[in-house]
């Protein structure tokens, strides 16, 4: 029988690339989006076996709906990425511009619902010997990324990564990967076509492997740690072409 997984926010960027991944590798694969039913629809029909389910894992009880329906359709879950994220792009120094409720809603996507679906999906995973990879980001390491809500959010999710990993052993292993920039339209919508291409340039000049990621590269390291890694659990992995010991220039 087929594995089963479920990806979050998986309609475009990292998410879509994972779902299309595992699929390619012969899991089955629940395309999860909030709002881009389109295009989670593209990326489901390019799957060997999938199902579309809309819902917002801000909310609890959608995120028991989430898992429900993979259980109603193939009854298992084996693996969950908890890729579904928010941000508010404000550069650090303008500390007025980011408000308490844009703190809460970002903290919500980025820490909570990954709370929520990984508690909605423990006894499956533990049934299946499963794992959870939770998408965190270089921004938790550094400080640095889209706004500094947005990094805190990934430094709350990289310590629910290892208290997780904790009480949900010896049965399910929770891992995170911490991409640094990515190539992807919501990277260059957020910063601005002019201010991506300028930020990427200047990454990929200090990163020692003088390259930014694409999604499928992210992507293959999820694969990995859900696949393979059976001793591996509680780890951050970077994904960041090494840009986490960059010296400047």
């Amino acid at each position: 029988m087929s594995r089963v997984a479920i990806v979050t926010g998986s309609s475009s960027g990292i998410g879509a690339a994972t779902a299309l991944e595992l699929s390619r590798r012969g899991w089955n694969i629940v395309v999860n989006y909030s709002k881009s039913a389109h295009q989670a629809h593209d990326v489901a029909a390019q799957c060997r076996e999938a199902m579309v389910v809309q819902a917002d894992v801000g909310q609890d009880v959608e995120c028991r709906r989430l898992a429900q329906a993979a259980l109603d359709r193939w009854d298992r879950i084996d693996a969950l990425v908890n890729n579904a994220g928010a941000t508010k792009f404000v550069p650090h120094p303008k500390l007025d511009e980011l408000t308490d409720e844009d703190f809460l809603r970002i903290y919500r996507v980025n820490v909570v619902a990954a709370f929520q679906m990984t508690r909605a999906c423990a006894p499956a995973l533990k049934e299946s010997h499963g794992a959870v990879v939770n998408v965190s980001s270089l921004a938790a390491f550094l400080g640095t990324g889209s706004s500094i809500a947005y990094a805190a959010s990934k430094g709350a999710l990289n310590t629910m990564t290892y208290a997780l990993a904790r009480v949900l052993g010896p049965e399910v292993r929770v891992n995170a990967v911490q991409p640094g920039v990515v190539d992807t339209p919501w990277m260059s919508a957020g910063y601005g076509a002019e201010r991506y291409r300028e930020l990427a340039a200047r990454y990929a000049a200090n990163a020692p492997l003088k390259a930014i990621c694409k999604p499928e590269d992210i992507a293959e390291t999820i694969c990995w740690l859900l696949e393979g890694g059976k001793m591996i659990t509680g780890e951050t992995i970077f994904v960041d072409a090494g840009f986490h010991l960059a010296t400047p220039r």
